[in-house]
């Protein structure tokens, strides 16, 4: 996988988790409301990771 030199919304967060994932190429969201409320507006699925190891 290409790693993107461009951070995606995750870059702010706190978590180590989600911070290795900030670089990623895909749309990740944080748990926030704002995600629940773009979901809703273009009717499409959450998808919720939890971690693994």
């Amino acid at each position: 996988m290409t790693i993107s030199k461009i951070p995606n919304r995750l870059i702010h967060e706190k978590s180590p988790y989600l911070l290795q994932h900030a670089y990623n190429p895909v749309e990740w969201w944080p748990w926030c409301e704002q995600a629940f409320i773009k979901a809703k507006a273009e009717d499409k699925p959450i998808f919720l990771s939890i971690g693994y190891s």
